[in-house]
């Protein structure tokens, strides 16, 4: 087991990316980043806009590792600008593909299988900086699917990949 940080927290319950990037995305909504995310099993996070809908199950939560945010780009690039949901610091997520783990911010502990890589897209480059989308392949984080309920908080957290 390790000991991780969940940086950041987003569950917005809008869409920012629509449409193409040369028109710039939506208005962001003013309280997407939170201090705490409720996790419901097979759902994913409640408020969030892929909350409950059957074409994301498989992939509600995604998970990136702050280590590989493209601060070089654009210095304060964070949850707001890649979309993701947990900001991690500490774990490889991009390297867990195929793998169910474990965070437990002091809650219980939370399921996770991870099913996919979140690849890139154009957007990365238009709300970013050029070069983003590149410099994010194969660590633009994962999507996963939440096997269990619980809590999510900032802070510290034990952070556990489970046997196959």
């Amino acid at each position: 087991m390790a000991v991780v940080e969940v940086v950041q927290l987003l569950v917005s319950p809008a869409h920012r990316y629509t449409g193409r990037p040369s028109e710039g995305p939506s208005p962001a909504h003013p309280d997407e980043l939170v201090g705490s995310a409720e996790v419901r099993q097979g759902l994913g996070l409640v408020g969030d806009r892929y909350y409950a809908r059957p074409a994301h199950r498989d992939a509600a939560v995604t998970l990136m590792a702050a280590e590989n945010l493209p601060l070089d780009i654009r210095p304060g690039t964070d949850l707001r600008h890649t979309r993701r949901n947990v900001l991690l610091r500490g774990v490889d997520v991009d390297a867990l593909l195929g793998r169910t783990v474990s965070l437990d911010c002091g809650t219980g502990p939370v399921l996770l299988a991870v099913r996919r890589a979140a690849r890139p897209c154009a957007w990365m480059d238009a709300v970013i900086g050029p070069g983003a989308q590149r410099a994010l392949r194969d660590k633009g984080g994962v999507r996963c699917t939440p096997l269990s309920d619980g809590v999510l908080t900032l802070g510290p957290a034990e952070f556990l990949v489970l046997p196959d």
